[in-house]
């Protein structure tokens, strides 16, 4: 990818695939915050989502996206009103492609409540797909070892997870979105 076709304040799309190639889900729009090294970030606030069946629903709260071009998950901060929910989906690293975000869902999820309480989410749809799907010994490797790094960041309060974070990126995306 070419940094310098990156914009801040501009809009982009997203696509979660599944290890077959299928869409699993996309959403209509992530606005572009910060670009760094390693990651960038995105807002959103009531996006259309569209599921693999065609259903479709709005999310309900603003929200900032964490996608890593090295690491195997993504974050999505939740800003609710009675505080900061996470939603981290192991997935593989992210591409930009035709102004379209895509990375592959590979089903584990990590739910972490306000309090920094957390839950691992969907093994059961994790084991079904690995089998369906054949996902090779490597990415199963890769996976649990990414599911780690990101239960040891929850619970060192780093990265997306430091107290505060959340809150800023939501009022950068409001001023953003000004512009």
């Amino acid at each position: 990818m070419e940094w310098e076709k990156l914009e801040i304040g501009k809009k982009y799309e997203i696509h979660g695939y599944k290890h077959d190639g299928k869409i699993h889900r996309s959403w209509d729009e992530a606005v572009l915050l910060e670009i760094h090294e390693n990651y960038l970030i995105f807002g959103n606030n009531k996006t259309k989502v569209i599921e693999s069946d065609g259903r479709t629903w709005k999310t309900k709260e603003p929200a900032v996206l964490y996608f890593f071009y090295d690491n195997w998950y993504n974050i999505i901060g939740q800003y609710k009103k009675n505080g900061v929910y996470y939603y981290c989906n192991i997935a593989s690293p992210f591409i930009i492609e035709e102004n379209t975000i895509k990375y592959i869902d590979y089903d584990l999820d990590l739910r972490v409540f306000p309090n920094g309480s957390f839950k691992v989410l969907d093994r059961g749809e994790y084991k079904y797909h690995k089998e369906l799907m054949h996902y090779p010994e490597s990415i199963d490797k890769i996976l649990k070892y990414e599911l780690t790094n990101l239960i040891n960041m929850v619970k060192k309060k780093e990265s997306a997870f430091k107290p505060g974070t959340v809150e800023h990126y939501c009022e950068l995306y409001n001023e953003v979105k000004k512009k």
